[in-house]
């Protein structure tokens, strides 16, 4: 049977939220940015009165406003674009349970089995968009297909305000002339390797052979193909479904660059509570640290080491991320940003294999400390109980990353 799927987007939207707020903004040029104190100074969204000059997401302020003086820029709430968000997800249930959110702005909708009550998918997509004008004040721009991939090119085509249908009759029309970035999952550099041989639209890509796109791309030369030639089988997962967590990380932009061993263990450790923190909230612990540091040229640096037990001591997490670090990293320049994971996490009561070689009293010992401190700070707040090497540094020391910490939606294949 043939699915019915929109994607939904909401335009502009952290942008479009401030408007709403704030009539007197409508006609003018607007920026939602990062804080340039905490040097997370870049464009989230502008409004389409500032695109035309130039103005776009991830661009320096600075930057924005060399391209536009009299752009204005408003530092984020994100509890209120969380409140927009959810109040859009209240429309979409009265039409399906099938939503799948791509991060706040985005979601998927799988309206197939709503057509005898609420229309076909065109009808229901025009309610939608309607709705959302009507009741938030917003405008949406939606795609509708027969697939998640295809849905999600419909919903970029036209901006804003506008809906795209596109299946099986008009795909090759509207879909293969479009540039191949516009396609999900190929990146900066995915664009380049396909630039060089030739390859600028997804329409090449659709008619280039596999095994080609596999010798120059792996397996994702594969699903790209797939997805150029508009097959995707993937299910709009139901509301409830929750992914299971395979993965805690948590990095930070820091208020000053990185220039010695000490910084770098000093935020090691600040990042390895938080990350072990959110463990102990799922009831795990990991197998493997990966650390990823960025220079101040934005070169990256990713390492990553199996640990013997699985473990959700900050100590432990800390020490063996900071040895990773001392291997990998020669200090060419300094290091502007700086992150920890913790992988292949397991269930905390899960049976393990000892080792004669391993003190786990040791490691018991941190982790009933660490068990310790969080119910401190849930009673009396972050800042009641510090490591006393933050002291040292009260800058560094100063991040709260845990609770200042944005989690960004899934990726596609985490589903």
């Amino acid at each position: 049977m043939t699915r019915n799927i929109l994607h939904v987007d909401q335009n502009c939207f952290y942008a479009s939220v401030e408007m709403q707020r704030r009539p007197e903004l409508r006609n003018k040029p607007v920026a939602v940015c990062g804080s340039q104190e905490a040097r997370h100074g870049i464009v989230l969204t502008a409004n389409y009165l500032a695109k035309p000059f130039g103005v776009k997401t991830g661009m320096a302020i600075w930057q924005a406003k060399q391209k536009c003086p009299d752009l204005i820029v408003l530092p984020p709430d994100m509890a209120e674009y969380i409140r927009f968000s959810r109040m859009a997800r209240e429309i979409y249930a009265d039409y399906t349970d099938q939503i799948e959110p791509f991060g706040l702005d985005e979601a998927w909708l799988d309206v197939t089995g709503s057509a005898g009550i609420a229309g076909d998918a065109m009808h229901i997509a025009r309610e939608i968009s309607r709705r959302i004008q009507f009741e938030l004040g917003l405008t949406v721009s939606i795609g509708v297909s027969d697939n998640k991939i295809t849905a999600k090119l419909g919903s970029d085509y036209k901006k804003p305000n506008a809906i795209t249908r596109i299946e099986r009759d008009n795909y090759k029309e509207i879909v293969y002339p479009l540039p191949v970035e516009d396609l999900l999952y190929v990146g900066a550099a995915t664009k380049e390797k396909l630039r060089r041989v030739g390859i600028t639209t997804i329409g090449a890509l659709a008619e280039s052979s596999v095994d080609f796109l596999h010798r120059r791309l792996g397996k994702m030369g594969i699903i790209l193909h797939t997805f150029a030639n508009g097959r995707d089988v993937s299910p709009v997962q139901t509301t409830e479904y929750v992914p299971a967590i395979k993965s805690v990380g948590n990095s930070a932009t820091t208020p000053r660059d990185l220039v010695n061993n000490e910084d770098v263990r000093l935020m090691l450790l600040l990042l390895a509570e938080s990350v072990c923190a959110r463990m102990r909230e799922l009831a795990s612990r990991c197998t493997v640290v990966e650390i990823y540091v960025r220079d101040t040229e934005l070169h990256p640096l990713i390492r990553q080491r199996k640990l013997t037990s699985p473990s959700c001591s900050s100590a432990e997490l800390a020490d063996t991320a900071y040895a990773l670090f001392l291997a990998s990293y020669h200090w060419e320049m300094p290091i502007r940003s700086i992150g920890i994971r913790g992988s292949d996490l397991v269930e905390a009561g899960a049976y393990e294999q000892t080792s004669l070689f391993q003190d786990a009293q040791r490691r018991d010992r941190w982790e009933r400390i660490d068990r310790s401190v969080d119910a401190l700070r849930q009673r009396y707040g972050y800042l009641s109980v510090q490591r006393a090497i933050l002291k040292t540094d009260p800058l560094l020391g100063s991040i709260n990353p845990k609770d200042d910490h944005t989690v960004h939606p899934v990726g596609y294949f985490g589903r």
